[in-house]
């Protein structure tokens, strides 16, 4: 990372800190689904519906506390608690939209599934790299299949829910989110004030606030 500097006796610093917002999130979205609570949870036909969700808020909470400690020291050990629960976050989003846009019975069927073959892909990257082997394809593909299907999905069915063009957004925010990951060392580069791994975990900490906020807006279609 290029932004490796210490505050308060926290190594980088920033990178560590700016992890809050997922768990902020997180925290609102899973108090927003909780059973026969106000918020998000009403907006749903049916009860089990929030399923899906409540994977994506409990993984992108998880996200955040994992890449805190990824970040506070770097390793393979500890880069597996970041992409455990982020395969987990974008699987329940993609069954969200299976649900929401296909068949909820598709979707339901589907989010054990899908998760499951989150974590494998982490599993097996993580295995790799003990053989010293490692290899991201399938991890890869995991991450980025989601965030291809997801706006095709919305392009080719309509939703049972109004606001649903709310996931171009979020899949957009999320795509910033890696464009600053990949020029992490040039954006630090213009002032050192702060990098661009920094602001992709801004953009993606606001990708998830836009589902929560979707969530809370929208009505049945």
């Amino acid at each position: 990372m290029a932004d490796a500097r210490a505050v308060w006796g926290i190594p980088s610093a920033l990178n560590v800190l700016s992890n809050a917002p997922f768990v902020l999130v997180g925290a609102l979205g899973l108090w927003s689904l909780r059973p026969g609570g106000a918020g998000a949870g009403a907006r749903f036909i049916e009860a089990g519906e929030r399923w899906p969700y409540l994977a994506f808020f409990a993984g992108l909470a998880l996200t955040g506390l994992g890449s805190a400690f990824c970040h506070l020291a770097t390793g393979n050990e500890r880069l597996v608690w970041d992409r455990l629960p982020l395969a987990i976050t974008l699987m329940g989003l993609f069954a969200a939209t299976i649900v929401e846009r296909i068949s909820p019975r598709v979707g339901l069927f589907l989010l054990g599934p899908l998760v499951a073959l989150g974590i494998v892909s982490v599993l097996q990257w993580y295995a790799g790299e003990r053989r010293g082997e490692g290899d991201l394809r399938f991890y890869a593909l995991v991450q980025f299949y989601p965030m291809l299907a997801i706006p095709l999905t919305a392009l080719l069915f309509p939703s049972r829910y109004t606001r649903s063009w709310d996931l171009v957004t979020v899949v957009a925010l999320y795509g910033l989110g890696k464009l600053f990951e990949l020029l992490d060392a040039r954006i630090f580069s213009l002032g050192g004030v702060v990098s661009g791994h920094t602001l992709k975990h801004l953009a993606a900490a606001l990708s998830g606030y836009w589902v929560w906020r979707m969530l809370l807006k929208r009505q049945p279609a």
